[in-house]
């Protein structure tokens, strides 16, 4: 698209980044399923391997179905380019690698999904990583984690599970300050609710298999670039101001300005890790997000309307949604979260644990899945799920205890969403 940032964003998302096939004229993206590509001649072939040329060597690197994906989703962010990947766990692996080394740590906060709180206090060990965690509520504790080690700053928009907004603003100042990039995850919130970019993150990741793709059908991960970070500043990431000897010496930051984590996501990335995104899942996922904003905004309505019937109920204990004025992050909604708190949350049933897991087995029109971001109303019970590897004191930091119920609106008729979790309640508290 020809001057692509004077569009709204409805039109983006069904739009940016992809133009008619050349080939055929066909108007839908097509899913380009191949290994390799042509070169033209033998000097073509070596200003791609150099990265003297941009262009299709392996899909292993590019795809042109991927790359449409990628520019889309770079787009609504409004970052500069993007990396797409395997999976959101892989996004979050590829964001940290150009950026660590064997002893440095990353300073992420308590407010995880369970999986990358075992990522990162288990998994990067066996890089050499480490990683602090910190109540991103108080910036004092943050600040004071921060040492001559740290080498990058790591959030959700939108916490999974339980709907916690993060003060990006105040957040990505106190990254600023010690000159230190900002990774936001947003995939609970999309591009549609909280552009992280606009609020100092420095790179955005994304689990692609949630919201952006919507229908459960595919995994994915990306990494969006905003561009603005200054890797050659302070000397702390070399991999991406230093000569790489792969490339004979070139530095990413010097020949490639603003789009030096993208290329490096790519030409080192992808080249050596593998987290490859196949093809046909970036199609799944481009379709998705033609629908995002409609998508979006019916779950919002739903969540709000669900959320307030929950907490005038009495066998709920408390609801987490940010949406709801008594909610303590309520004020960021307006700031952080413009369109609305997102979809999802959890709530605490007076029952604990054991009246959690009849609610569960007692619903109908919600699925028991380990998922969230689908069109179909989804739960679990995190304790004893998605964070059943964390230590209880971790589950509650997490927001994820015992007496917790993860719920995902989906985009239903919200009075049958009710009437599903009133007889499910019902059940649970016989």
């Amino acid at each position: 698209m020809s001057d692509a940032p004077s569009y709204g964003f409805d039109t983006l998302q069904i739009h940016a980044g992809a133009r008619p096939d050349p080939a055929t004229g066909a108007r839908q993206t097509p899913i380009y399923q191949t290994t390799a590509y042509v070169f033209r001649d033998a000097d073509h072939a070596a200003a791609l391997f150099n990265l003297q040329e941009v262009g299709y060597i392996y899909s292993r690197l590019t795809n042109p179905t991927v790359a449409v994906l990628q520019e889309r989703i770079a787009t609504l962010e409004g970052g500069v380019g993007a990396v797409c990947c395997s999976s959101g766990h892989a996004a979050q692996i590829m964001a940290l690698f150009p950026l660590m080394a064997p002893g440095r740590n990353v300073v992420v906060s308590t407010r995880l999904y369970g999986g990358t709180v075992t990522q990162m206090s288990q998994t990067i060990k066996r890089f050499g990583w480490s990683a602090k965690f910190v109540d991103f509520d108080d910036l004092g504790a943050l600040e004071a984690a921060i040492d001559e080690d740290t080498r990058a700053v790591f959030c959700e928009s939108v916490a999974n599970p339980g709907g916690y907004i993060t003060d990006l603003d105040a957040v990505s100042a106190v990254a600023d300050k010690a000159g230190l990039p900002l990774i936001v995850d947003n995939t609970s919130a999309t591009p549609y609710l909280c552009r992280p970019i606009e609020h100092g993150a420095t790179l955005v990741v994304h689990s692609t298999t949630k919201y952006l793709t919507g229908n459960g059908t595919v995994t994915g991960g990306c990494i969006v670039d905003s561009g603005k970070f200054d890797w050659a500043a302070s000397g702390k990431f070399p991999s991406l101001s230093e000569p790489e000897p792969a490339y004979h010496g070139l530095k990413f930051a010097e020949t490639f300005g603003p789009l030096a984590f993208t290329f490096h996501g790519i030409a080192v990335g992808l080249r050596d890790l593998g987290m490859t995104m196949n093809p046909q899942g970036a199609h799944y996922t481009l379709m998705g997000i033609e629908t995002l904003s409609l998508r979006m905004e019916r779950h919002v309505a739903n969540a709000v309307k669900v959320a307030k019937w929950l907490e005038q109920d009495e066998r709920v204990d408390f609801v987490t949604y940010a949406g709801l004025e008594s909610s303590p992050y309520y004020e960021r909604v307006s700031r952080i979260c413009p369109k609305g708190a997102g979809g999802l949350f959890t709530f605490a049933l007076k029952g604990g644990y054991e009246a959690c897991v009849k609610f569960v087995n007692a619903l109908d029109i919600f699925s028991h899945v380990a998922n969230l971001g689908d069109t179909r109303s989804l739960v679990i019970h995190s304790a004893s799920t998605t964070h059943r590897q964390l230590t209880a004191e971790q589950q509650e930091a997490a927001g994820a205890g015992p007496n917790m119920v993860r719920i995902s609106i989906g985009i239903e008729d919200a009075d049958d969403l009710i009437a599903d979790l009133d007889q499910a309640l019902a059940k649970a508290s016989a």
